[in-house]
Parts: C-alpha cells; sequence; structure tokens
C-alpha cells in the first residue's frame, strides 16, 4: 500500500455521504473542496488532529450538486476547489476539467494537450492522485484502445460513471469464428 495523501495542516471539516456508487468522504478547509474519497481508495488521506467532523457551505454544495450529477441533471461542477499536490499534478488535475461531459480522452491526448506527448504514465500517476474524483473527472481518461483503466474507485465505478454520462459506447460483437 502507498502512503497516504497529506493535506495540509489547518482546520478541515469532514463527512462522509452515501452516493450510487458507494460511500464518499468529502473534506473542506478555508480553501475550498480538498477532498473527494471512495470508500476502498488507492491512495487514502491522512485524516490527523486537525480534522473535525462536520458540515460547512462547500460541503452542503458539495452534497448537493453530488446529488444533482447522480441524478443526471448536472453536468459541471462549481465549487471552490483546493486540491493539493506537485505543480504537475496540478496541471493534470486542471486538464481534467476540461474533458467534457460525456466524452473521454485517452491518457496519450491528455498527455499531449498538456504539451508533453510521453508523459502518458505520468498522466497515470496524476489522475491516480486526484484527490477530487467526479468533480475533475479522472474517470474521463481511458486507455488509448478505449479499454476502461486505472481508477481509484475501481472500475465497476468508472464503468458507472462513464454511463451515467452516456460516454460508453456499446462494446463491438465478438464474432465466433467457429461458426457456433
Amino acid at each position: 500500500m502507498s502512503s497516504p495523501i497529506r493535506l495540509k495542516r489547518g482546520e478541515v471539516r469532514y463527512q462522509h455521504i452515501g452516493s450510487p456508487v458507494g460511500r464518499l468522504l468529502l473534506a473542506s478547509g478555508e480553501d475550498g473542496l480538498r477532498l473527494i474519497e471512495f470508500e476502498e481508495p488507492w491512495h487514502p488521506a491522512a485524516m490527523d488532529e486537525s480534522w473535525e467532523e462536520g458540515d460547512d457551505a462547500v460541503l452542503a454544495a458539495t452534497r448537493r450538486q453530488l446529488a444533482e450529477y447522480f441524478a443526471g441533471a448536472r453536468r459541471d461542477f462549481d465549487l471552490p476547489l483546493a486540491p493539493h499536490g506537485t505543480a504537475f499534478q496540478l496541471q493534470c488535475w486542471r486538464t481534467l476539467a476540461l474533458i467534457p461531459y460525456g466524452e473521454t480522452w485517452s491518457y496519450g491526448q491528455m498527455a499531449r494537450h498538456l504539451g508533453q506527448p510521453t508523459a502518458t504514465r505520468a498522466v497515470g500517476a496524476a489522475n491516480g492522485r486526484n484527490p477530487l474524483p467526479i468533480v475533475l473527472p479522472c474517470h474521463r481518461v481511458i486507455g488509448a484502445d478505449g479499454s476502461l483503466t486505472g481508477f481509484g474507485g475501481g472500475l465497476p465505478v468508472k464503468k458507472h460513471l462513464l454511463t451515467l454520462e452516456g460516454a460508453l459506447q456499446e462494446a463491438p460483437q465478438v464474432q465466433d469464428l467457429f461458426g457456433g
């Protein structure tokens, strides 16, 4: 297991909510929404004594907008975002916000958009550390061959989100080569 994502010290409010893709952990600080974490994350956040269970305006807006998204009534999020990461990670996460609802990009397309066409693996690693999945839609990034690959919430959740958005194309029919 890898080391947990560490959020900067300071007052952090958090709460758990139910969703169609399982239980989510939401966390916000004075600078905005810092975390949306799936129930079994690849890179869990490190909660410490500065975290306080509770509610605030950012968490309330996040709950409302996520409910609208899952109901099919919201395509874009309007929240103050405060992800913490390296300069490259932040650049990747900003780029995720450019992928339109209902569309997908490959990791290579994303790397080319960043002006770093050979950084496909680095893009994948940065997306794997995205602290704001769904809102910064890393689920919209797929393999070059159209396959669903690498997602911190698991591939069934990725498939659910892409299906909700209408981004999954029907799988090609497999032809029986032996006429059976």
